[in-house]
């Protein structure tokens, strides 16, 4: 009996006593499940400490960025690019951390060097050198400071700074060029350019602002042109004449829109503004006429004997001898007396000469004119009023036109809004007309599954649901056969080693009813055991009619 036991196999215990039963392709496909389950863990554990990237930078230049990637090599920071090369990724908890050490080391510098690199100048420097090294940093910080316009992607700045000597008539004057490259879908206004124009002028030393060119990256011309402005192609009078008219039309809307409704009026008004600049000078002389004596500007009377009277007279000696004196023409008064005459004592009634001249004032005027700009010179005003629109009790829509009375009141409204002058040569015309009513577009509604916020969601949660979905397919193809062939090929608690030391114990012909399920369920189990173990329940059989020959 002893022998017989030793021979029977050896049936493993413990948990995976049913797996090491299973055929060897059961084994491998319960491993290989095994495995891809393990692997699927794995997998998401790794995807849910994956970092969130957030953008370190983006848009800058070849050398910028290779700086960059060295720096946050340097500082062991990680990085990757967004799709197409235009930004650089970093984890979202260090963004400004490696923001803050970039900028301490001058990165990005954005292309541009500014009054940094002074401070590398070498000794001996030649004066050349140096002031050529001025006006790059100087240009590098106009461009950066250009740069932080928010519409200004990048710019360019040319200096041309003329060398100063000693002779003034020889200094030429200092010019400036900018070079702007806006960002798609952006422009710049009239009054972004000439803050970039007055930011350049003055920066510069002897700049001024009209030697300050600026052009966008299409070359186009953006800072004003004094020859256009000669010509009358003044962008300013363009601006005042359109705001004129926007003025002048919103008013008409203004006021008729309550009347007729929101909609149903349509209004131009056009207006002939008179931007002509004249200067006159004229210059009146008013003769002196009237009751008012005239002034007198000057006055000059001549007395002088005639005759034989101008020869010496009186007592010969030194005062007869002395020269007469020159004439003299007081504004008014006698003329003085000469001395030879006075010393002489002379009582000539010779004939004398007298001369008088008078200067009056003239009467002057000059008077300046300078006619105003922008003067309108006429008003032309175009109104289309539609139908009126009534709805009855069925909805239905039904279109009356105006009344001339209510044509009339529309016209005097409009008159009024605008400023209408006769004088002037205004004119204005009110039409009443059906609208022709246009569809509004429809909305296009987008299903659901093609909505941007159900792509964003789908793209969120694929990957778990994907990973949660692959797990089952693996356990229900793999793992799940593999388990129910163990549980299956498990064997009883009781061994079959044990049933053989002890064939007494097989189960018996019920002798009472009561022991009838119970012997059932142990012939149900060495069926069962039978099926599942021939060999073994072959040397049982083999053990017993070896064991009933040796007692015979």
């Amino acid at each position: 009996m002893d022998a017989a036991a030793q021979s029977l196999p050896a049936v493993p215990a413990g948990p995976f006593a049913g797996f090491a039963a299973l055929p060897p392709r059961r084994k491998w496909m319960g491993a290989a499940g095994a495995a891809a389950l393990v692997a699927i863990l794995a997998v998401s554990i790794l995807w849910t400490r994956e970092p969130e990237w957030r953008v370190l930078f983006a848009n800058t230049s070849d050398r910028d960025g290779g700086a960059i990637i060295a720096a946050l090599g340097q500082m062991n920071v990680p990085y990757r690019f967004a799709p197409g090369g235009s930004a650089i990724l970093v984890p979202e908890e260090k963004v400004h951390d490696a923001r803050l050490k970039l900028a301490s080391q001058g990165l990005p510098r954005g292309g541009t060097v500014g009054f940094e690199l002074l401070e590398n100048q070498k000794f001996g420097i030649t004066q050349f050198q140096e002031r050529l090294n001025f006006q790059r940093g100087l240009e590098g910080e106009l461009a950066r400071s250009i740069q932080s316009i928010a519409a200004v992607q990048a710019a360019r700045v040319h200096l041309a700074l003329p060398t100063q000597n000693g002779f003034l008539r020889e200094q030429q004057k200092a010019s400036a060029s900018v070079l702007l490259s806006v960002h798609p879908g952006r422009q710049i206004d009239r009054a972004q350019v000439a803050g970039i124009v007055h930011l350049v002028a003055s920066s510069v030393p002897n700049l001024s602002p009209k030697q300050v060119s600026v052009v966008d990256q299409s070359g186009a011309l953006l800072s004003s042109d004094s020859d256009s402005a000669a010509r009358g192609l003044d962008a300013t009078q363009l601006d005042y004449l359109r705001n004129i008219e926007t003025t002048l039309n919103r008013r008409v809307l203004d006021i008729l829109e309550p009347i007729v409704g929101a909609g149903n009026v349509r209004a131009q008004v056009t207006a002939d503004v008179d931007f002509t600049q004249t200067e006159a000078t004229a210059e009146q002389y008013r003769p002196n006429q009237g009751d008012q004596p005239a002034a007198v500007r000057s006055q000059q009377k001549l007395e002088s004997p005639t005759g034989d009277s101008a020869l010496a007279q009186g007592v010969p000696g030194s005062l007869s001898n002395q020269p007469p004196q020159p004439a003299t023409a007081p504004i008014n008064g006698a003329a003085p007396t000469t001395h030879a005459a006075a010393g002489a004592g002379a009582t000539s009634t010779a004939g004398t000469r007298r001369e008088s001249v008078t200067n009056y004032e003239v009467d002057k005027t000059v008077r300046v004119t300078r006619n105003a700009t922008g003067t309108i010179k006429r008003l032309s005003a175009a109104v289309v009023v539609d139908h009126r629109r009534t709805v009855d009790e069925n909805g239905k829509v039904t279109r009356t036109p105006l009344t001339a009375d209510e044509i009339r009141n529309v016209q005097s409204l409009v008159r009024e809004a605008i400023g209408f002058v006769p004088d002037r040569g205004d004119s204005i015309n009110v039409v009443n007309a059906p609208f022709t009513e246009i569809e509004a577009p429809r909305e296009i509604v987008l299903p659901l599954w093609r909505q941007p916020e159900t792509l964003a969601l789908a793209r969120d949660l694929g990957k778990p649901i994907g990973l949660v979905a692959l797990a089952l397919i693996v356990f229900v193809a793999l793992v799940r056969p593999a388990l129910k062939a163990a549980a299956r090929a498990q064997p009883p608690a009781r061994s079959v080693a044990a049933q053989v030391d002890d064939p007494l114990q097989l189960p018996e012909p019920a002798a009472s009813p009561k022991a009838l399920p119970a012997a059932a369920s142990r012939h149900d189990d060495i069926l069962k055991s039978a099926r599942e173990n021939p060999s073994t329940v072959a040397n049982v059989v083999r053990n017993w009619v070896s064991a009933d020959a040796k007692s015979a």
